[in-house]
């Protein structure tokens, strides 16, 4: 899986974990990859920053610390599609 894919679908899923708090199943897939980055690209200490329009990640990655910045909207994509289906909500 390519850095930034990688780093999407943990922004992803850490969205979904701040508003799901008791969602374990998300709770599982953004460690899976947190490990992913962690042992595939050697990223840790993963932040985020928000601001209307995007979310910025900063990490550190073999010592060096860096920024991927992501539309806010995609980024929030997977929880409004979560919410919006009955199944997920109950």
């Amino acid at each position: 899986m390519k850095l930034q894919d990688a780093l999407f679908n943990w922004l992803q899923m850490h969205i979904v974990v701040e508003a799901r708090p008791d969602d374990q199943a998300a709770k599982d897939t953004l460690d899976f990859f947190a490990v992913v980055l962690n042992e595939d690209h050697a990223v840790s200490g993963m932040e985020t920053l928000e601001d209307t329009l995007k979310i910025t990640i900063t990490y550190e990655q073999e010592g060096i610390s860096k920024q991927q910045v992501f539309d806010r909207e995609a980024a929030e994509k997977l929880l409004e599609d979560i919410n919006s289906n009955p199944k997920y909500n109950q």
